[in-house]
């Protein structure tokens, strides 16, 4: 994706929908803190400010930026995908059909830099002869043909979608877990989170298309068992997005949705980070040179931070780059070294090192004293050598820098 790119988001234009924005709730691109539930936009204007604040203001909801799963964009449901009230229970599934049909797709996997976008389109069938008729592989349209599209799925009124946005740093958090939380698992997830969404928005689903990550009969297995009870017919293959109108809309919505983002991308970390080589990063793969090369001039500008969190840390190349891992290499900005952080009890210990060899890892025995003693075995002497914990000598200097003497004088008898 280039700079020169061009990302046509249909944003609200006249007075009436300006007015709407007031409507748009940020929070309600997360679950609800009470309810664990995401919040359907409560018309189309306010599904279209949402879109645009996540797709051209690079909007990350607080604190899903460093903490969480981000965000969760629910359309506004169209009527015609609304049940018939049944009798003392509005979201009865017991029934079964008669409900909507749905596809889920994503964009951006294998890319080093950007978000990941998976994204649910959905309609009644009855409503089907009104939907476009030239849904494909948004891979396989032309970038006009898919805006064209996109805007049509934006203004249909019986065209419901959902957007769910992974971010690279909610990626690299879950990648880099002590246990790993890999990316088929994270897609999984992101599919069934987007299901649930619907659900509870009081949609009923009859059959569900997916474009399969993994295993398809594997996946379809895992749905069924997740979504038991609710009547779903899922069908998982590979390349639905080219077979089924649905998942070729999810497929459209979730690619133009990542450009957008990636064309529109704020820094985070401005005003202290500027991007050397601007956005000259091309299509964000790892087999793209210029996407090799900005990582290079990118590295490190931010010390210590490696690089800013529009990139996916944990990608081999930018653990290469950053000197980590088994293929780990100097390829930092400017050709320095990466930086070391240095805290203040590294130094103490350093200074304190009796060996003389300043910097080394403090072994078990620098925490035990030795003391030998006298057994009695049978008449028999036998000296044994007992280790017994060695008190560790307190820090006082953080107590003098807060002006606590008290509290050092104390730790000091």
């Amino acid at each position: 994706m280039t700079a020169s790119s061009t990302i046509s988001v249909d944003s609200p234009a006249d007075d009436e929908t300006n007015r709407s924005l007031l409507l748009f709730d940020p929070a309600s691109l997360l679950p609800s803190p009470t309810t664990g539930k995401s919040i359907p936009q409560p018309n189309r204007a306010a599904t279209k400010a949402a879109l645009h604040a996540l797709l051209s203001e690079t909007l990350r909801v607080s604190p899903c930026n460093v903490f969480g799963s981000g965000p969760l964009l629910v359309s506004d449901i169209p009527q015609s995908s609304k049940p018939p009230a049944a009798a003392g229970d509005d979201n009865d599934v017991s029934s079964g059909g008669g409900g909507v049909i749905m596809g889920i797709d994503e964009a951006g996997r294998g890319p080093a830099l950007g978000p990941m976008t998976y994204s649910a389109a959905y309609w009644h069938p009855s409503k089907s002869n009104s939907i476009p008729q030239d849904f494909h592989d948004s891979k396989q349209l032309t970038a006009e043909k898919r805006q064209f599209l996109f805007q049509k799925i934006q203004s249909h009124e019986d065209i419901g979608f959902v957007l769910r946005v992974i971010h690279a740093s909610e990626i690299s958090r879950n990648m880099m877990r002590p246990v790993p939380y890999n990316l088929n698992a994270m897609s999984h997830d992101c599919a069934m989170e987007m299901i649930w969404a619907v659900i509870h928005a009081g949609v009923h689903i009859d059959t569900c298309y997916i474009d399969t990550v993994g295993m398809p009969d594997a996946y379809r297995s895992k749905l069924e068992r997740v979504f038991e009870g609710y009547n779903i017919q899922f069908i998982v293959e590979k390349k639905a997005d080219a077979k089924y109108a649905p998942c070729s809309a999810a497929s459209v919505v979730a690619k133009e949705s990542r450009d957008a983002i990636v064309q529109n991308w704020k820094w985070s970390e401005c005003p202290n980070f500027v991007p050397q080589n601007g956005r000259e990063f091309g299509s964000g793969y790892p087999s793209d040179p210029k996407c090799v090369e900005w990582m290079k001039r990118n590295c490190n500008v931010d010390r210590p931070f490696g690089f800013p969190d529009f990139v996916r840390f944990s990608w081999g190349p930018s653990k290469k780059m950053l000197g980590e891992g088994p293929d780990a290499a100097a390829v930092v900005a400017g050709g320095g070294e990466r930086p070391i952080v240095k805290w203040e009890a590294d130094e103490d210990d350093e200074n304190n090192n009796s060996d003389g060899g300043g910097g080394k890892q403090s072994s078990m025995q620098s925490f035990v004293v030795t003391k030998k003693v006298e057994e009695d075995n049978g008449g028999a002497k036998k000296k044994t050598t007992l280790m017994q914990p060695q008190r560790k000598k307190p820090r006082l200097a953080i107590f003098n820098e807060l002006g606590v003497s008290k509290v050092a004088a104390l730790f000091a008898e």
